[in-house]
């Protein structure tokens, strides 16, 4: 494991547009709990993989050189993996980041929980929140784990007044049931932090790497969503949530 000085990084996106707000520098860490069926970087998923320890330091000043171009929404996120992982490790770069007034984001499956996760989390200026399937049962399927932690984190989220954004992945006989999208709707349709919610379709873009890896991709006939998919899921989402964007 790192240690509190240095942080497990897998790589960087200079100029992401699809993890937060704005322009965002992205840092991808190194290490999940989850084994999604379908991750779309599961080089990322073991503790160590290809990654490097690297110094806080650098990460700090590859941010402020991008400052500049991230304007007033942008800033940087930090994904993976599955960056609360490394909670106590990224608090002290967190507190940096909010003094050189950059915009924090972290994109979290919200499965893991300790003291310092609830640090970062109170530290960082917005969650991204994968919710995998509502239904537990289900979502123990994709992910080899309960979504019981992920509902409290965002109910933590909520009484702690933590704006976040929600995103669920329609994957085809995986998470696209009615009854468990409209489960999901009234679970959270009362909730005033969520400023966003996005419906992700399902895609097939990390194939290759289980290829690179030598493993064998979970979902080998799963197909992406036609347009009619996606706009049934959105139709009903759409009831609950009218902050809902497909991307």
């Amino acid at each position: 494991m790192p240690t509190s000085k240095h942080i497990r990084v897998h790589s960087y996106e200079s100029m992401g547009t699809f993890d937060g707000p704005g322009l965002r520098y992205v840092v991808f860490t190194q290490g999940c709990p989850f084994r999604c069926l379908y991750c779309a970087n599961p080089d990322t998923i073991d503790a160590v993989g290809d990654s490097k320890l690297t110094d806080p330091d650098y990460i700090l000043e590859q941010a402020i050189s991008m400052k500049p171009f991230f304007g007033k929404r942008g800033g940087i996120t930090f994904s993976g993996g599955e960056p609360t992982v490394q909670a106590e490790a990224l608090i002290p770069l967190f507190r940096r980041l909010k003094e050189a007034g950059i915009h924090t984001c972290l994109d979290s499956n919200g499965t893991v929980w300790n003291e310092h996760v609830e640090e970062l989390l109170g530290l960082c200026d917005l969650v991204l929140l994968d919710v995998k399937e509502f239904n537990d049962e289900r979502h123990r399927h994709i992910t080899g784990r309960s979504n019981e932690q992920t509902l409290r984190t965002a109910a933590w989220l909520e009484a702690h007044d933590h704006p976040f954004w929600l995103r669920y992945v329609l994957v085809p006989g995986l998470s696209d049931y009615e009854a468990d999208m409209r489960a999901l709707g009234e679970h959270f349709r009362d909730y005033k932090q969520i400023q966003r919610v996005e419906l992700l379709p399902y895609h097939r873009l990390g194939v290759h790497k289980y290829e690179a890896m030598g493993i064998a991709y979970q979902l080998p006939d799963t197909r992406e969503n036609t347009p009619e998919q996606l706009a049934r899921a959105e139709g009903i989402l759409r009831e609950y949530f009218p902050q809902l964007v497909v991307n």
